[in-house]
């Protein structure tokens, strides 16, 4: 599969995820739901790739490293989804990877697409509902955890082959949020239906989007990377109006061709230079 099919459908998967969460926020809350997710994210994982703990210290030292992020970006960007719409929520977590994308860049071009995609976000977040502070601070956490993420998962894709290191992420990951989720929901964790949908939330949100990604990562420079995740407002708009009913204003809506636009230019390959002829 090609990598920027990898890095849509975890976008994809992603804001599915974060559409059925709805449903868990009454139950157990933000806390509540980062650590089930990443608990049967964890469970999964391990049963699949089975990682050891016998690896040199610098890659056990990048799994925690990466895990430490993704349970640091799945608390806040929860708590602001709590607080925000979805849409304005992972518009300011866009932040992060869009940081990336723009300190990483090495053509005038790519700050074009960059520029384009800000510029898509923007209209996106225009929707003239007053923002709540704290969620908007939550939110510019899980971005620059999402970016830093980016940036330690590919080292970390570097060192394992496999999704062995994803698999140790994960589980750490899943070990520092479960304090929190206890704190906040208590037993409530264990209530059948609620396992059930967060199963479903896991493999939408953690499974299947971390290992597209990690794979993606493998392929491509974390500065294309952070471009492609520019379709996620995008992505998420969409699915808020299909699954939700949210819909969009027009200025939205164009925010959503501009990224859509920003990641099909990104992820071109640069022109080659003609061959001189050789008069044959």
């Amino acid at each position: 599969m090609p990598a920027p099919a990898l890095v849509t459908g975890g976008v994809v998967g992603l804001q599915c995820g974060a559409a059925l969460t709805t449903r868990l926020y009454p139950t157990v809350g933000p806390a509540g739901v980062v650590t089930l997710r990443l608990c049967i994210a964890a469970v999964v994982l391990t049963a699949l790739w089975r990682p050891g703990l016998r690896g040199d210290r610098g890659t056990l030292g990048i799994a925690a490293a990466a895990g430490t992020l993704l349970a640091v970006h799945h608390l806040g960007y929860y708590e602001a989804v709590d607080r925000l719409p979805l849409g304005a929520a992972t518009t300011m977590e866009f932040l992060g990877p869009f940081a990336i994308a723009l300190f990483g860049s090495r053509r005038a071009a790519d700050l074009l697409w960059a520029g384009l995609a800000a510029a898509g976000v923007v209209l996106l977040s225009n929707s003239g509902i007053p923002l709540n502070a704290a969620g908007l601070a939550f939110a510019s956490l899980a971005g620059c955890c999402w970016g830093g993420y980016l940036l330690v998962g590919k080292r970390l894709a570097g060192r394992v082959p496999d999704g062995r290191g994803l698999a140790l992420a994960v589980t750490w990951g899943s070990l520092l949020s479960l304090p929190y989720g206890i704190a906040q929901a208590g037993t409530r964790l264990l209530d059948p239906g609620t396992l059930a949908l967060a199963t479903a939330v896991a493999i939408l949100s953690s499974v299947l989007p971390y290992t597209f990604h990690l794979e993606a990562l493998r392929r491509l420079p974390p500065r294309v990377f952070g471009i492609l995740t520019s379709l996620e407002p995008a992505v998420g708009a969409l699915i808020g109006l299909l699954l939700l009913g949210q819909h969009l204003a027009t200025p939205q809506w164009a925010g959503v061709l501009a990224v859509a636009l920003a990641s099909i230019g990104a992820t071109r390959p640069p022109g080659r230079t003609p061959r001189p002829s050789t008069g044959r």
